[in-house]
């Protein structure tokens, strides 16, 4: 089984990872990007086991871990048995609620463990570190809670079990519910076992309302679910921000040096998020989003030292994510090295222009959104007016491009058709408010690119679409040409493009994001996202059944959670790359909603 058999639980403020063996194995601290203070998913070489960077509940003798999500939720239960037929039940979850009129998450994790049969005996091992693994805390104790004190920050659980033995780690009988609250230094001032059941209640009813509250297909209804769910907890929603996944440093292969940081918004990313989530009615993400961006739109020009869009952002809007090596964990099954930042906010990516503008069209025609009022609509469009001047500027201009070549630079089809996506979507958006004169300008603009796209990216001796202009080659991005509004699905040099691309990328289930080397030689896993475009491209051009083919054996890859990193093992399908991966989710979605049959056809 793959040791991204993981759940995640959390709340839009933090999020952890629970292994197999109940074990939170990933937790960052205060926030997505924070300090890993439970880090052993990326610890997997460590010589001396001693379980930092884990917050563990080992059931004594135990024989089997049973694991479920609440139905329509991010609670996560689990069901140890021992040897001896005694049962316990653990209750993971992140506290999110309305409260005094606003979403309550505070950057806490809550676990209540209860008896179901006999009188099971549990270990407790809280082991957080601090400084990515290099520090182990100075810890204090009170009557019911410990303190985890590190440099910088200092962590508290609480607890209604024995203390003592939680500090010396020793078995206690299971004869009551317990509870544990683990998160800021502040202290819990109500009874903890109301407390967590108060939470608890009035957590599982607010993923249950958000949940009721989608537009789902008829067709793969529970996966359509949890994979909307996962995209919510990567929203870190204090700012609009979406991270691509919600951890570092996990290898795209067995021993590749391919592993990056992924907790940062990818502007291009965050689109694709941002239209799931809107297929499925799901708007109050892109409304949060709309904040940020119009915040980064406000920045564009005053970023020191560069003119271009950054492709990445913190969840703050930080610009500079200087990359470093986090020596003192051994990486995701010691295949090091560990990275903290990401060294791609340095790159030149002409997507992402197109990226925010297409992310803020939704807003413009959903009259939903208009009633409601105070979206500050001129403000917002003044700034996608300069995010899209810009991208006519440099739609023909070279870029490290949509898969973050290092040491490459070329004019990008992907990016330069995303440029002309935000010229057309402003025309539209223009025309849409009532700014004829400006839609003029911005439709002259999007027709003079399309044909200059369209004479130097399509190659006629390959009757192909290719990845830069005047190129040859083929990658991924090329069946998205449709879903952007470049061509029309039943465009014969769009239907001999996806043939193409079929060809030359396609390895068995899955698909390569392209079949060139590059700065880390070639592709050894497939790419998730790019099977489900696949799919997207199949349906398109009227392949309808062998999409729907491709799309079942896709869900197959997810993991016994229903999620999924961002890449699979070309021959056994084990999951690889940061989890889960919000591209991936996404593919799924728009996949399956675009499969699926009508409700009116179900019945």
């Amino acid at each position: 089984m793959s040791s991204l058999d993981l759940a995640v639980i959390g709340n839009c403020m933090v999020a952890a990872l629970i292994d197999r063996r109940a074990r939170i194995v990933w937790c960052c601290f205060p926030r997505f990007d924070g300090d890993p203070i439970f880090n052993e998913l990326l610890d997997g070489g460590r010589k001396d086991d001693d379980g930092s960077g884990s917050f563990a509940m080992e059931l004594v003798g135990q024989v089997s871990c049973q694991q479920h999500y609440l139905e329509n939720t991010a609670v996560l239960v689990s069901v140890l048995e021992d040897r001896d037929g005694n049962a316990l039940e653990i209750v993971d979850f992140a506290p999110r609620f309305s409260h005094f009129g606003r979403t309550h998450r505070p950057p806490l994790l809550i676990r209540r463990v209860q008896p179901l049969r006999g009188r099971p005996h549990l270990v407790v091992r809280v082991q957080p570190t601090f400084e990515c693994g290099a520090r182990k805390p100075e810890i204090t104790r009170g009557a019911n809670h410990v303190r985890y004190v590190g440099p910088s920050q200092t962590v508290r659980l609480t607890t209604d079990a024995p203390v003592s033995y939680i500090l010396e780690q020793r078995q206690f009988v299971i004869d009551r519910p317990i509870s544990f609250f683990f998160g800021a230094d502040e202290p819990l001032r109500s009874n903890a076992d109301s407390t967590a059941r108060e939470f608890l209640g009035s957590t599982v009813d607010h993923w249950r309302d958000w949940v009721r509250a989608l537009s789902i297909p008829f067709d793969w209804q529970e996966a359509v679910i949890r994979a909307a769910i996962t995209l919510k907890l990567c929203n870190f929603e204090e700012t609009g921000a979406i991270v691509a996944a919600l951890t570092t440093s996990i290898p795209e292969a067995p021993g590749t040096e391919r592993n990056w940081d992924y907790r940062y918004c990818w502007l291009r990313d965050a689109y694709f998020v941002i239209n799931a989530l809107n297929r499925l009615g799901q708007t109050s993400t892109m409304e949060a989003f709309a904040t940020y961006m119009t915040n980064i739109a406000g920045d564009l020009g005053q970023l020191p030292g560069r003119l271009d869009m950054p492709p990445l952002f913190g969840i703050t809007r930080e610009v500079e994510l200087e990359e470093r090596f986090a020596p003192a964990l051994t990486g995701y099954r010691g295949m090091g090295p560990v990275r903290i930042g990401n060294a791609a906010y340095t790159q030149i990516q002409n997507d992402a222009y197109g990226a925010l503008v297409l992310a803020a069209v939704h807003a413009f025609f959903d009259r939903r959104l208009i009633r409601r009022g105070g979206r500050g609509e001129s403000d917002l469009f003044a700034g996608l007016e300069r995010l899209a001047a810009r991208a006519v500027a440099v739609f023909d201009v070279p870029d490290a491009g949509p898969w973050e070549l290092r040491t490459k630079a070329s004019v990008h089809t992907f990016s330069s058709v995303m440029c002309w996506a935000a010229a057309d979507r402003m025309a539209l958006i223009a025309n849409g408010i009532g700014r004829p004169e400006r839609a003029a300008i911005w439709r002259t603009e999007a027709d003079r690119m399309h044909a200059v796209i369209t004479a130097r990216a399509f190659n006629p001796e390959r009757n192909s679409f290719v990845s830069t202009f005047d190129g040859n080659e083929l990658d991924a991005t090329l069946l998205l040409l449709n879903d952007l509004g470049f061509v029309t699905p039943d465009d014969p040099r769009f239907v001999s493009t996806v043939e193409a691309v079929g060809a030359a990328l396609r390895r068995g289930k899955l698909f390569l994001r392209y079949d060139t080397a590059d700065d880390f030689g070639h592709m050894q896993t497939g790419f998730l996202i790019c099977g489900f475009w696949y799919v997207d491209a199949l349906w398109a051009i009227g392949r309808r059944q062998e999409a729907r083919e491709l799309f079942e054996e896709m869900l197959r890859h997810r993991n016994s959670f229903g999620l999924l990193s961002e890449d699979a093992d070309l021959l056994t399908g084990e999951l690889w790359g940061n989890f889960p991966q919000t591209y991936s989710m996404v593919g799924l979605i728009n996949s399956a909603v675009r499969l699926s049959r009508s409700w009116e056809d179900a019945f």
